[in-house]
């Protein structure tokens, strides 16, 4: 997550919120009450279609200066999904995911702590793939039996192969699973040599 993000009081106007979105380049402000307690969030959306002149009978002059007073106050989404600190991280995305939201406020005993945001979790996968180290990176099938994984740790450790990252996901049937994992310090044929006597298929590898 984002810790201590920026804020905004309720009745910062549109256009302050607007400008601060700019020179600070996010998308989202939580907005704080006079306790400095959540009170809402807003976003760059929200900001410009409020902006936005509507249809109206107004001239140019009342309407900009309508638009000038208005508040995020007024614009905000006041019902809030939140989360508390503690969550695991795969449970903030589902959540994320479920609600087809881009962000989560997160808390501390009711108090605003953090936000996490898609860009939080692009950041965490680059992380948990290695994408920023040089490497071996193989997907393969493997059965979905106890101590699979194990032997092919062990035999990539046994040919001097540290591994980078490792992740699993669902197979092709309920018997199978996907893994990819990312090694450096073997060579790839050597690598390769190693692991396929050990799982279903080698389904790709890369030299990243």
């Amino acid at each position: 997550m984002t810790r201590n993000p920026i804020t905004v009081d309720a009745d910062v106007t549109v256009s302050d919120a607007r400008a601060l979105m700019r020179a600070k380049k996010i998308h989202r402000l939580p907005v704080t009450d006079k306790a400095g307690n959540l009170a809402g969030i807003v976003t760059s959306t929200d900001l410009d279609h409020a902006a936005a002149p509507p249809a109206t009978s107004l001239d140019m002059y009342e309407l900009h200066y309508l638009i000038s007073k208005m508040t995020v106050e007024s614009v905000m989404a006041t019902k809030l999904l939140t989360v508390n600190e503690d969550l695991p991280v795969e449970e903030a995305a589902r959540i994320m995911d479920d609600n087809r939201i881009a962000g989560l406020p997160v808390l501390r005993g009711g108090k605003l702590v953090g936000i996490i945001t898609e860009s939080d979790l692009f950041r965490l996968f680059i992380e948990l793939f290695a994408t920023r180290h040089a490497g071996v990176r193989l997907t393969v099938l493997l059965p979905e039996k106890p101590g699979e994984l194990a032997a092919v740790a062990g035999a990539i450790a046994a040919v001097g192969g540290n591994i980078l990252s490792l992740a699993t996901f669902e197979g092709e049937a309920p018997s199978n699973h996907y893994c990819t994992i990312k090694v450096e310090g073997v060579p790839r044929e050597k690598l390769l040599a190693t692991i396929k006597p050990l799982v279903m298929k080698v389904v790709d590898v890369l030299d990243t």
